[in-house]
């Protein structure tokens, strides 16, 4: 996984539309390990479809999940993050590994 502060992978999850999704964020974190910084956030303005979760990195295409089950999911998340990693400019060309983390897909903006 990338190691510079700059270069660290961040993923963020909505946590306004999921009170009390504290202790699924941490197994989250125990999953993704030390090669990813996670945060939570009030809102991610995708509401009609919560959870939302980003992925992003200092130079690469940014991901914007919704609709996600962190609990269930964490395996699918942290796959992603491990092919997110891989991929130099961050555009993950083959996310069948995923499983319907990829169904959750709202967008990716270029870097």
């Amino acid at each position: 996984m990338a190691t510079t502060a700059d270069e660290r992978i961040r993923v963020t999850v909505c946590a306004g539309c999921a009170p009390g999704s504290g202790d699924a964020v941490a197994r989250l974190c125990g999953t993704l390990g030390d090669g990813a910084d996670i945060a939570t956030t009030d809102c991610m303005n995708v509401c009609a479809r919560p959870v939302s979760v980003s992925v992003r990195a200092r130079g690469k295409a940014a991901y914007l999940f919704s609709g996600v089950d962190i609990a269930a999911q964490a395996g699918e998340i942290a796959e992603f993050v491990r092919l997110f990693d891989a991929a130099e400019d961050g555009i993950v060309r083959d996310a069948r590994s995923i499983g319907a983390l990829r169904g959750c897909l709202t967008g990716r903006i270029p870097a």
